[in-house]
């Protein structure tokens, strides 16, 4: 059974003032990644925004990212769809490319029950390339359904490359039962930055590392982290967990606003925020693209403030930005023309 373990970053897509793939900085992204000592990259996920990427940009987005990775960072390639006909069809390109890992996302939105997505989606594509490794990408907050615990052990079981989970459920319990019935060689990598030393340190499920949205941002710190915890330094660890938890908090971002009508709730959900982020700290990944738009006012307050507190509390995890980048962090967080234009002016 493949392990997998360590701080595996899901990157995003930059694009350029006119929206289209900046190939440049993407290069420039994975080999930040590279330096770092990050495990491996994860290309064409939520993260890298794959819903609004054509299958060609989304091919030609791994196989960038898988050749400027070499051979040091493993790339794992998002091929999921909640079509299995598309799924198979990426998976069959990046395994022609060589590549040795894809996370599938369970399908989205048609709805799909556990036994369907085990049976009419993991199944046939595990079955179709029995050399490459499988890992499901367990989200229901974002997909509406769920391929639960006892299915995936069904799976683990009867499929040698079905070894790892991404596990988004936000529940230690599911968790628990996945390692339960998966067994003990089931690598569980948490899909949520703010609960990996969570689902690390539970005796019940052990966790072996992340699938991250924050080391897009801190790959030193969070592989840190990671690498901490897996070796028992439970006191590094923590003190890293604690010191990242700001940026934990951007990977979603809810704030009230004020209306006509009354206040309203506006959730910034990844990776709106992180790009956000990224770009005032002069990573230059461009903008999201529609329908994701900006952050309010208010969410970018929380950003600064964020990034505010970690540098003035933790520099060091920010610091390999100014080298990579050639940016200056203070003044990237002290002049208002760095963060001109990524807010709506108004509700």
């Amino acid at each position: 059974m493949v392990r997998f373990s360590g701080c595996y970053t899901a990157t995003i897509t930059p694009f350029n003032a006119g929206q289209a793939v900046d190939w440049n900085c993407l290069r420039s992204l994975v080999e930040f990644q590279r330096s770092q000592g990050v495990s491996g990259i994860v290309p064409a996920g939520t993260t890298g925004e794959s819903p609004t990427l054509t299958w060609e940009e989304h091919n030609k987005v791994i196989e960038a990212v898988f050749f400027a990775g070499g051979s040091k960072l493993e790339t794992i390639a998002g091929t999921g769809s909640n079509s299995t006909d598309e799924a198979l069809e990426a998976t069959h390109h990046v395994a022609e490319l060589g590549l040795r890992t894809v996370l599938l996302v369970d399908p989205y939105y048609n709805g799909p029950s556990s036994l369907e997505i085990r049976r009419e989606y993991y199944e046939p594509i595990a079955t179709a390339f029995p050399d490459v490794q499988i890992i499901p990408y367990v989200i229901p907050g974002r997909t509406g359904t769920q391929l639960l615990p006892q299915d995936l052990g069904i799976l683990a079981t009867n499929y040698q490359n079905v070894s790892a989970v991404k596990e988004a459920t936000g529940s230690l319990d599911n968790a628990r039962l996945t390692r339960n019935y998966c067994g003990q060689d089931f690598s569980i990598l948490s899909g949520d930055d703010d609960k990996t030393l969570a689902l690390m340190s539970d005796q019940s499920v052990r966790s072996s590392g992340v699938i991250s949205v924050v080391s897009n941002i801190a790959p030193r710190a969070v592989q840190g982290l990671v690498q901490s915890a897996l070796t028992g330094d439970w006191r590094e660890a923590q003190r890293l967990a604690t010191a990242l938890q700001p940026l934990f908090a951007l990977v979603t971002l809810k704030t009230e606003e004020s209306t006509k009508y009354g206040p309203v709730g506006v959730k910034a959900r990844n990776p709106l925020p992180i790009k956000t982020t990224m770009q005032v700290l002069g990573m230059t990944t461009g903008h999201c693209r529609s329908p994701l738009g900006k952050v309010t006012r208010n969410a970018l307050n929380v950003i600064l403030d964020a990034l505010r507190t970690v540098w003035s509390t933790d520099p060091e995890i920010l610091e390999p930005i100014e080298s990579a980048f050639g940016v200056s962090i203070p003044e990237r967080l002290q002049t208002p023309r760095n963060w001109e234009g990524l807010a709506y002016a108004g509700y």
